[in-house]
């Protein structure tokens, strides 16, 4: 119902079975060999999270000319300014490096612009007010890839800048005293996909040298997960090790803010997820910079005072709430608008308003590609000129998209799934024309569709126990590239069912192999999902523990369902699958394979048939018949198999029209030994 389709990814019911056999709980497996880690060794290489993954920050590229620089300003006394970004990655960022320098002796002041007026990175008028506070050198973080100008502007005015950034780079670099971005062309450093605070930590641990990386990262791996899961980086390779390390240092972090805010969300007595950085910490420490306040959560994490920590960490709250409420009045006003555009301008939705917040659109953007299956374009519009925000769907290069639209804009900056840009009134007609043609090029013309994407099948519900769900938590932390395990259970009843959390969350009992089992369903009601009990669906979920006074079990979090098939329907879909040789489930090979007496009942029910002529009936008519003439009820599926192994193997001649079977009997001399089918060896391998 939310999704328009279900894609499961192919299943190795043999590789599942050594994976167990080496140790990795069931669950986890089939996770992992979902997602081709189907063996012990390619296992163990994706789940290591140890600091050795952690590269040389050194490797980077200008990393050292970056060090050099900034030793001579620490040895010299110059005033440093760190300039960050607005985001929970360019905040968190700002903060540890701020810190470090300061821990190194530095005169340091930290810089992050405001979102409304002065929007992102570098601008000439920041630059000129750090200048006349005696500022020399400035070093931005997660930021500044694409301040030519800007770079060349301080330069004028005797200040030097360091440009340490993650963003995609354009062909012209900034003329800086050092550019690290491990995106940056001929930089060796392996791993490309860190964050914006991951550089910071890096250049912070090239400062303290080989001696004090280790107390650096220590120091600083709370601040360094909370940025990379906020900004959605792929939690792969080093940033896995990062936010684990990050995740264990939350426990007991010695910032008071961050205790605080960690108290105030309900945190402070739970381990600390990947999930509720995403979905708890990050909104708040986000709303900040949306609203126009990015200070107030770099104050949070900088202060070392509990007393205010605590208030801000209820200012940060306040913020979150009143960010919601103007993010849900804008969101409906874009659905009202959406409804009404024609077809040719929804490959790409492209809005405008006058009254929008700035700080809120990306939010908005982000629920519109998600509701309507296609990349979303948000403008805000201030005398002539509007500030955009764009979130990709279906993995639509933004990034490249907006180059091809640079003549249109006045600047571009971002990642491939979300990007900014600053563009004249009077051109957004003509690129949104552009940018609907570009998705129409990439797509084919063909209307891109919501996709879940999902590890597996549950067969056996007895997997679904606290045991079995904790196995999971081996594959944490979880993130982009490493998503949260997605399972399926088909042909579940629905018990009963409430809204719940003012009415805006479903509450379910769901019957499936004899067990009953709970679920909530996120944002959705009654209504949207027209269910009632007695109803018969499929349910895409993650399970996870749920934990109320004490008590501890197994919930499922829906993530979509649809109403179940019919037998028929589900035994027509399964041969079809077979037909197009696509992986099998062992319940599915099962659910295939012929018994002995099926194959010889058939065979006795075609000799008694055979005429001259051929047995010629519609499908659906000619498998009951021979379901019935076997004796054996729902074998209508095993029948087709049937016919396909004895076709295959020259007892029969099998032609297939798109309402029709016609089947010859052919003449064989000796016996024919049915084992030797291919179709039976993969039906029993899959078993196997």
């Amino acid at each position: 119902m939310k999704y328009q389709k279900w894609n499961w990814a192919a299943s190795n019911p043999r590789a599942c079975a050594e994976m167990e056999g080496a140790g990795i709980p069931p669950l986890a497996a089939m996770t992992l060999c979902a997602r081709g880690l189907d063996t012990a060794e390619k296992a163990e290489q994706f789940l290591a999270s140890g600091r050795e993954l952690l590269g040389d920050p050194m490797a980077l590229r200008d990393m050292d000319r970056a060090v050099e620089r900034l030793r001579r300003a620490l040895e010299e006394g110059e005033q440093i300014a760190v300039y960050g970004d607005y985001d929970v990655d360019g905040i968190t960022a700002t903060c540890l490096l701020t810190d470090a320098l300061e821990r190194m002796g530095g005169t340091v002041l930290s810089y992050i612009p405001d979102r409304m007026e002065e929007g992102y990175g570098l601008n000439r008028e920041a630059v000129a007010a750090l200048r006349a506070r005696g500022v020399s050198l400035i070093v931005t973080v997660d930021c500044g890839i694409t301040a030519v100008e800007e770079t060349e502007f301080a330069r004028t005015l005797g200040m030097d800048v360091i440009i340490t950034d993650h963003h995609e780079c354009k062909p012209v670099l900034p003329a800086a005293a050092a550019v690290v971005d491990p995106h940056r062309c001929g930089c060796p450093y392996p791993f490309k996909s860190l964050a914006g605070v991951g550089v910071a930590l890096k250049l912070a641990m090239a400062l303290a040298g080989p001696a004090g990386e280790a107390e650096v990262l220590e120091r600083y791996a709370d601040l360094a997960a909370i940025g990379t899961v906020a900004d959605v980086m792929r939690v792969v390779g080093e940033n896995r090790a990062i936010v684990r390390l990050g995740l264990e240092a939350l426990r007991t972090t010695s910032r008071p803010g961050l205790r605080a805010l960690l108290q105030e969300v309900g945190l402070a007595d739970r381990p600390v997820t990947s999930a509720a950085i995403g979905y708890t910490l990050a909104p708040r420490i986000n709303a900040s910079g949306r609203m126009g306040r990015a200070g107030v959560a770099a104050e949070l994490l900088l202060t070392r005072d509990s007393a205010r920590g605590e208030k801000l960490a209820r200012a940060l709250c306040d913020l979150n709430r009143e960010r919601q409420a103007i993010e849900a009045e804008i969101y409906a006003e874009c659905i009202t608008r959406v409804e009404k555009l024609p077809a040719q301008e929804r490959s790409a939705l492209v809005l405008s308003g006058e009254h929008w917040h700035q700080g809120v659109v990306g939010i908005v953007a982000s629920r519109l590609a998600e509701r309507y299956s296609c990349p979303a374009f948000m403008i805000c519009l201030q005398d002539g000129r509007g500030k955009g925000s764009c979130r990709s769907f279906g993995g639509f290069n933004l990034f490249a998209a907006l180059e091809s639209c640079a003549d249109l804009l006045d600047g571009f900056g971002g990642h491939e799934l979300a990007a900014g840009f600053t563009i004249q009134e009077s051109q957004i007609p003509a690129f949104a024309r552009r940018i609907n043609e570009c998705v129409r090029l990439r797509t084919g013309g063909a209307e891109m569709v919501s996709t879940l994407e999902i590890d597996g099948e549950v067969e056996n519900v007895d997997l679904l126990t606290l045991e079995g769900v904790e196995g999971l938590d081996m594959l944490e932390p979880f993130g982009a590239g490493n998503p949260k395990p997605v399972f399926s259970l088909t042909g579940c009843t629905v018990s009963a069912l409430s809204e719940v959390g003012g009415g805006r969350h479903l509450k379910l009992k769901l019957s499936a192999g004899g067990r009953s089992l709970d679920a909530i369903f996120f944002s959705a009601t009654m209504a949207q999902t027209a269910l009632a009990p007695g109803d018969r669906v499929d349910v895409a979920f993650t399970p996870q523990i749920n934990e109320y006074r004490g008590w501890r079990g197994v919930q499922l979090q829906v993530c979509d369902l649809r109403p179940a098939l019919t037998r028929a329907q589900a035994e027509r879909a399964l041969y079809e699958k077979f037909c197009r040789a696509e992986p099998l489930t062992r319940r599915e090979a099962r659910a295939l394979l012929p018994s002995r007496e099926e194959f010889v009942d058939l065979w006795r029910y075609l000799k008694g048939r055979a005429a001259p002529g051929p047995i010629e009936e519609s499908a659906p008519r000619l498998v009951r018949n021979l379901s019935h003439a076997c004796g054996r009820r729902g074998a209508g599926v095993r029948v087709m198999v049937c016919l396909e192994v004895f076709h295959e193997r020259g007892l029969i001649r099998m032609e297939r029209t798109a309402d029709r079977l016609r089947i010859h009997l052919c003449a064989v001399e000796g016996k024919v030994d049915l084992n030797e089918s291919r179709i039976i060896k993969n039906l029993q391998s899959i078993l196997e």
